[in-house]
């Protein structure tokens, strides 16, 4: 669950809000493609961005592309880019484009997708046409393009409304109706920055809040990896003397309830005193909307994508520290030239998805035993990393591949918290579960194992979410968005 969906729980649980219901799904992921009757030309003699159709003329080539699209749904990735030398060149070049696109590639997923746009829309493929404009459009919000972004999300609703489905059309609520408030912006700057360590706090819901200062005034943000937006309290704007945009905007899924909210630029913006962002763009909410009675908590702002990828890689300690390696260092030369550590993450939408190794390799002789033998290739399983998130828990794919270990243990019904209610689960807990990340495993204890899907695709087809309870088991854990790895630090 995101900072964002902590948000709306509390909000749910407060008593200014008790008879709110939260409208806040989970989006879900693209439903599998189903085979197609239409028989178009083939592209077997095309070459990548010469107008050849994505899919082939024969049924086995259908069939192989909807065997590529179960694939990306079902988020195997590093199975999918183990296949790209099977398929025909128009086929590979999309789906080397939304590959980028997930690994935050954004140039080359731009180069390989946008030439598509117009082949895939005549074709009349609904699901590739999806695929490829919500790509797209994520693409140029990551580069903080506000004006490309803006008419990618607006094509998108506007030409595939009758295909989204609601939890789709929850996830681009808040781009489609925001983004137009700041076309006119100037593109926000990074300066260089030696890397740097930050004393951090925990906040009354658990999460991290970082020491910034707004035009040299100091305040505490909260981290959140999976929010797409910087936002910042009315208040806070109004004492830096922000300059608010005339017009709002109305949101629901934020929170659950409707929000106005607002555009601003700030000027310059500094993280820990440190690292500088110039014309940062933020959005403007109503204090009230982010203020929580029971703990007397009120949210100051919250640090979404762009900014976290200024911080390069960031690591986030034990001892409530965070060791920042910016993306642009003032003296590149001096990074020690090591291969990154750990394992592959992506981004899908709203969520970090991290390819864990198998946690059944066994430990070599190392002291510890915390350095595994490197799982083999193909033995990785899609885990969702969720820092913003609250809560642990390993799915009924996980379950279904290690039945075994849970012979004779009791089993109760579990109910997964939220501010949108889930049915009751049977589940078991697991004593110990092993995260492995690369090369080492960390075993992290007491973890809920549900034996049922929950019956949402986004909560099902990975085989956990780690939140931070399992995350504070651990010593450290690093987000390197310069490599796109995610490594721990075992005790």
């Amino acid at each position: 669950m995101t900072a964002f969906a902590v948000c709306a729980l509390a909000l749910t649980m407060s008593p200014a809000f008790a008879q709110q219901d939260s409208a806040q799904q989970a989006p879900a992921s693209p439903a599998p493609a189903q085979s197609t009757t239409q028989q178009p030309a083939s592209d077997s003699q095309q070459q990548p961005g010469s107008g050849a159709q994505v899919r082939t003329g024969t049924s086995s080539g259908i069939e192989a592309d909807t065997r590529f699209e179960n694939l990306l749904a079902d988020h195997q990735f590093l199975r999918l880019e183990a296949m790209l030398g099977e398929m025909t060149p128009a086929q590979a070049q999309f789906y080397r484009g939304i590959l980028a696109n997930r690994s935050n590639d954004l140039k080359t997923s731009i180069d390989l997708l946008a030439p598509l746009v117009d082949q895939v829309t005549a074709s009349g493929d609904k699901t590739h046409e999806k695929l490829l404009r919500k790509a797209l459009a994520e693409d140029y919000l990551r580069q903080g393009d506000w004006a490309q972004a803006a008419k990618a999300y607006q094509a998108l609703e506007t030409r595939l409304q009758g295909t989204l489905t609601s939890d789709e059309q929850d996830e681009i609520e808040m781009p489609v109706k925001m983004l137009p408030l700041a076309v006119a912006n100037p593109p926000m700057t990074v300066d260089p920055c030696e890397p740097f360590v930050l004393q951090v706090a925990k906040d009354p819901l658990g999460l991290i809040d970082l020491p910034v200062y707004v035009d040299a005034r100091p305040h505490s943000w909260m981290l959140d990896p999976t929010a797409p937006f910087n936002l910042i309290s009315h208040s806070l704007a109004h004492e830096a003397g922000l300059r608010l945009s005339e017009a709002s905007v109305t949101i629901h899924t934020l929170t659950g309830k409707p929000i106005v909210v607002h555009m601003t630029v700030i000027p310059r913006f500094t993280i820990g005193g440190r690292l500088t962002l110039r014309n940062m763009t933020a959005y403007v909410y109503e204090d009230a909307d982010y203020y929580f009675p029971r703990t007397r908590y009120q949210v100051q702002g919250v640090l979404g994508y762009a900014a976290l990828s200024a911080l390069g890689s960031v690591t986030i300690t034990a001892d409530d520290t965070v060791e920042v390696h910016p993306a642009k260092e003032i003296d590149p030369a001096q990074q020690d030239g090591k291969p990154s550590a750990g394992s592959r993450f992506f981004l899908d939408g709203d969520q970090v998805i991290v390819a864990l190794g198998s946690a059944d390799a066994p430990p070599d002789a190392s002291k510890d035993g915390s350095t595994p033998a490197a799982a083999a290739s193909g033995e990785e399983r899609m885990f969702v990393v969720d820092a913003g998130g609250q809560q642990t828990y390993l799915t009924s794919r996980y379950y279904d591949e290690h039945t075994g270990d849970f012979a004779g243990k009791e089993m109760s019904l579990y109910r997964l918290p939220g501010p949108t209610p889930m049915p009751a689960v049977p589940a078991y807990v697991a004593d110990t579960f092993r995260l492995t990340a690369g090369a080492t495993t960390v075993p992290v204890h007491y973890i809920e194992v549900f034996t049922q899907p929950l019956g949402s695709a986004a909560l099902d087809d990975v085989y956990g979410v780690l939140g931070v309870d399992a995350l504070d088991q651990l010593k450290a854990y690093t987000f390197d968005y310069r490599t796109m790895r995610f490594s721990v630090r075992p005790y």
